[in-house]
């Protein structure tokens, strides 16, 4: 049973018409749109009289248009007198009383009740077609583990190379830093409520800001030149990553690099005060903020992508030109 109630209405398979609906389908004749429609339903209507099909007469078929020898044949053209349909206007709309009757839907506009994707189809956007995967200059991005491991990799090659550098400049500042520690440690075991900590060495304050400055340098030296050259780390190389510019997969130059380098490695100077491991950690997991491309803020400030690049592996399209996606998305 239909939940639209009885009545006359635009019959949907001729908007120029109008027919009455019982409740359960359409019953009588068509009239005219601009017609007003009778009280209730139509009168019954009466049989047509059984009219003897006229036998049809062939009609001499077109002159088949010229095709040469081997090329597929050409599909029929249009019948005769055929014109194509003009669109309407821009902004047309149907006039009053043409509308479907109220509830009325395009068959297949729809799902079927209960109807779900399936639970491997792609994602999809909002046209309901599947987002292809981004694949900048044909190869696919890095994973977040591979970055996260290069990175601690990477972590661990600069801190050798401070146990090397800055190794005897840590060892002055605890010369000085011990007999504090010791003094303060000394006055809480002997049960004092408010011990007083004695005053750093002027030494203790020159070196430091030489270590972190040094730490800050020897970070710098590390990244910004592999990055620049090879687009690769000890880090990224071991983990067969790298980093390349968004419009050409070639080297990115030691400006880009530096840029790179700079929104994350600047900020260990502000150690100190621990904002610069806060702010250096959230540049860590920027990628997750950024699904499609994984770009890192670093990697914005710079136009870079970081990309795996398994053994072997060329990039299998060219480079997208100046202004294209990555992916040819």
């Amino acid at each position: 049973m239909s939940s639209v109630p009885a009545g006359w209405y635009k019959d949907p398979a001729d908007p120029s018409t109008q027919r009455y609906w019982d409740g359960d389908g359409w019953v009588g004749k068509a009239i005219p749109a601009d017609a007003v429609p009778p009280d209730g339903p139509p009168p019954p209507e009466e049989p047509e009289p059984v009219v003897e099909p006229t036998p049809a007469v062939p009609e001499t078929a077109a002159a088949p248009a010229y095709q040469q020898p081997g090329q597929p044949a050409l599909p029929p053209g249009p019948p005769p007198g055929w014109a194509p349909q003009p669109p309407p206007p821009p902004g047309w709309q149907p006039p009053p009383g043409m509308q479907p009757p109220p509830g009325w839907q395009q068959p297949g506009s729809q799902p079927p009740p209960g109807w779900q994707p399936h639970p491997g189809a792609y994602p999809m956007h909002a046209y309901g077609y599947p987002v292809p995967e981004v694949r900048p200059h044909g190869m696919a991005l890095a994973g977040l583990g591979q970055r996260l491991v290069a990175r601690i990799i990477d972590i661990l090659a600069v801190l050798l190379l401070n146990v090397v550098v800055n190794g005897y400049f840590v060892y002055l500042y605890l010369q000085d830093f011990t007999p504090i520690f010791r003094d303060y440690y000394d006055k809480v075991m002997a049960g004092e409520t408010n011990p007083v900590i004695q005053q750093a060495t002027p030494r203790m304050s020159t070196l430091s800001v030489a270590i972190v400055m040094i730490a800050t340098l020897l970070w710098l030296l590390y990244e910004a030149p592999a990055i620049s050259g090879s687009g690769q780390t000890l880090g990224k190389r071991l983990m067969r990553i790298k980093v390349v510019g968004i419009e050409k997969p070639g080297q990115i130059g030691f400006a880009r690099a530096f840029t790179r380098w700079a929104r994350l490695g600047m900020w260990t100077l502000f150690w100190w005060c621990g904002i610069g491991m806060l702010v250096q950690l959230l540049f860590a997991l920027s990628p997750l903020f950024d699904p499609r491309l994984r770009q890192a803020w670093h990697d914005k400030a710079a136009g870079t992508v970081v990309v795996a690049v398994p053994a072997g592996a060329f990039p299998t399209v060219d480079a997208a030109t100046r202004g294209d996606q990555p992916g040819g998305q």
